[in-house]
């Protein structure tokens, strides 16, 4: 046996089988059907472990880890674990045919293939499933965390409002909606507490304090949080803006995400010392809607993400691409040095939170920065930090306008090269078209600035300190539809993204529920991946297919053409669950043949980790 296990080429064969052929099955233990009810989908559960989806073998894990599920690894043609004078599997007659073991009616004959099956049950089967289940977690956790960090990403490149005064509303019952003026320049300038909603009602002296409030400062904007009330908030600013038309006040309702984590953080405390933890909130709500990266920056980037079983990835390597993904989203829009807080600079690459710390005193004490060249003098930014960072950091004045741009400074003396060529002054050249499409880049092009980099340039003068996030736009949400009980199938609605997982994507309409748009329901073709065609934070209009008020579950479509099953809205799960092509759990193993000739289709799959939501509620970050 020991030397049949470690005969490298017959241990690759065995792998190599088991990885094309190797079936993951899950039973639930005895005795935990109604504690493990939540993972009811996979008490009978099986599915090829080189096919199952990142979600589905982390909720198995996950299942396994809290001692719900007996997971395991076996082969296709094993429905049950042969006996011992069971003829030989398919990986045992590797075994067998490598050491030329086989019956010749020899009296030693039954006792060799004892031997090929002991290896193959004690030795090589025990250690290849540790390996590719171990193997398929691993890749699992790296789906799971490539999800969660598309998401983020999304949401921090979302489309600023702009520098306007804005009111920001953080939504409560009974503790009362938190309300924060925020100015052009995101300073705090005036808060309060309303109570419009239960127990206490006051609608009308909650509408006269918003007013007031917006008057006071010239608002021009109203932010909503998207929390708990954030329906009922949305309805109060709608009333104002209907009873102050003179206000000309637009609202938006705006995510909040890591905001429970928000107010009690140690800049914020720093930066607005004197407010009161439950105002705080409402400040970041007004700054979201202003600047979402600039904000949301603050936040620990796995506060600020929405994704699927982040809790059981590897949190290092989570919090690494996290990192990284913010640094992207800074670098790509670009930092207005002058105005921009420490937490903003230090994810800028190549830039420290010491040094970022830096730069904010050095502007506090010396002023604004009037070029680039002045970065030098803040303490500890050395030459090469300034050479990592400069192309990143914008100074928005007229006294030379590359400092606006993407342009590094080493470029500066390109351009001049080409002004100079061309007769031309920077502020000529800079947003003229014509000129810009007539320069030939491999005529200055050098051993120092390669065609490439020349063209990069000219794209940048183009459009010098262009924003890459796309234009301000807000979902409208449909009035008379507030909580579940409003919806009706074949309602046309629209909405905002709010989560994008492997299996589809969540989206607010407005009921304090998120609807669930399959991934088979986002398009008219076959999408493999969720994010080619929506991303958080993207408006949305969607048709409602099925409610299911009792677990809280909505299932949307963005095929505006399809049409809802008959009696959707009042159908028990079983009667939904026998309708043609419902998409279905999967059912308990069907007899070998069967399941050769039938394999479980796609939406088969999915459907586990669909129908397990119920158990969470709204804008859960670890669903199953």
């Amino acid at each position: 046996m020991e030397r049949f296990a470690e005969d490298a080429g017959l241990v690759q064969s065995l792998r190599t089988y088991l990885q094309e052929h190797g079936v993951v099955e899950s039973k639930v233990i005895a005795g935990k059907e109604q504690e493990g009810e939540k993972f009811a989908d996979y008490f009978d559960y099986s599915e090829p472990v080189s096919a199952i989806p990142s979600h589905r073998a982390l909720a198995l894990f996950r299942g396994r880890r809290e001692q719900m599920l007996m997971v395991n690894l076996r082969l296709d043609t094993e429905e049950e674990k042969p006996k011992w004078d069971a003829p030989h599997n398919p990986c045992e007659s590797r075994i067998a045919n490598q050491f030329k073991i086989k019956n010749e009616g020899r009296p030693a004959d039954q006792w060799l293939a004892e031997t090929v099956r002991w290896t193959w049950r004690i030795k090589c089967s025990m250690h290849l499933e540790s390996e590719l289940m171990s193997a398929l977690r691993e890749r699992s956790e790296t789906e799971a965390i490539n999800v969660f960090a598309r998401n983020p990403k999304d949401l921090l490149l979302a489309t600023p409002a702009g520098p306007k005064v804005t009111v920001g509303l953080d939504p409560g019952m009974r503790t009362g909606v938190k309300v924060a003026v925020v100015d052009a320049t995101d300073k705090a300038v005036d808060t309060d507490v309303i109570y419009p909603h239960q127990p206490k009602n006051d609608w009308d002296g909650s509408l006269h304090t918003l007013a007031k409030l917006a008057e006071k400062h010239k608002a021009t904007l109203i932010s909503i949080g998207n929390g708990r009330a954030s329906r009922e908030t949305d309805k109060l600013a709608q009333d104002l803006i209907k009873a102050k038309p003179e206000l000309k006040l637009t609202k938006i309702v705006v995510s909040e995400a890591g905001a429970s984590v928000y107010p009690a953080s140690e800049y914020v405390s720093k930066e607005l010392p004197g407010m009161d933890v439950s105002l705080r909130g409402a400040v970041s709500i007004a700054r979201r809607l202003q600047d979402p990266l600039a904000e949301l920056v603050k936040i620990d980037p796995k506060s600020i993400g929405i994704g699927q079983y982040q809790h059981d990835v590897m949190q290092t390597q989570l919090a690494r691409s996290l990192v990284a993904v913010v640094e992207d989203c800074v670098n790509a829009v670009g930092v207005d040095v002058n105005t921009a807080s420490a937490p903003f600079l230090a994810r800028v690459s190549g830039l420290s939170s010491t040094v970022a710390e830096g730069i904010v005193t050095y502007r506090d004490s010396n002023g604004a920065f009037q070029t680039r060249a002045d970065l030098r003098s803040v303490p500890r930014l050395g030459e090469k930090t300034f050479e990592q960072a400069a192309g990143f950091l914008r100074i928005m004045n007229d006294k030379d306008p590359l400092d606006a741009s993407a342009v590094h400074p080493e470029s500066y003396l390109l351009v001049e090269k080409i002004l100079k060529d061309i007769k031309k002054g920077v502020k000529e050249v800079i947003g003229d078209v014509t000129i810009l499409n007539g320069l030939n880049p491999k005529k200055y092009a050098d051993e120092k600035f390669g065609v490439p980099t020349v063209t990069d340039i000219i794209k940048e003068l183009e459009k010098p300190g262009r924003d890459p996030r796309p234009e301000f736009t807000t979902a409208t949400f449909k009035d008379g539809v507030e909580k579940i009980s409003d919806l009706k199938a074949d309602m046309i609605l629209e909405g905002v993204v709010t989560n994008v997982a492997a299996f589809g994507a969540f989206v607010n309409i407005g009921v304090h529920q998120d609807g669930l748009v399959h991934t088979s329901a986002l398009a008219n073709t076959f999408v493999k991946d969720p994010h080619t065609v929506v991303k958080a934070g993207q408006v949305v209009k969607v048709k409602v297919l099925e409610v299911d008020e009792k677990r809280k579950r909505i299932a949307l479509t963005m095929r505006l053409s399809d049409e809802a099953p008959k009696g959707s809205a009042g159908a028990t799960p079983e009667q939904r669950a026998n309708r043609p092509g419902t998409p279905r759990a999967p059912e308990a193993r069907r007899p070998q043949e069967d399941r050769r000739s039938a394999p479980p289709s796609i939406m088969q799959w999915q459907m586990p980790c669909v129908s397990s939501r119920a158990e969470v509620s709204n804008n859960s970050l670890h669903f199953e």
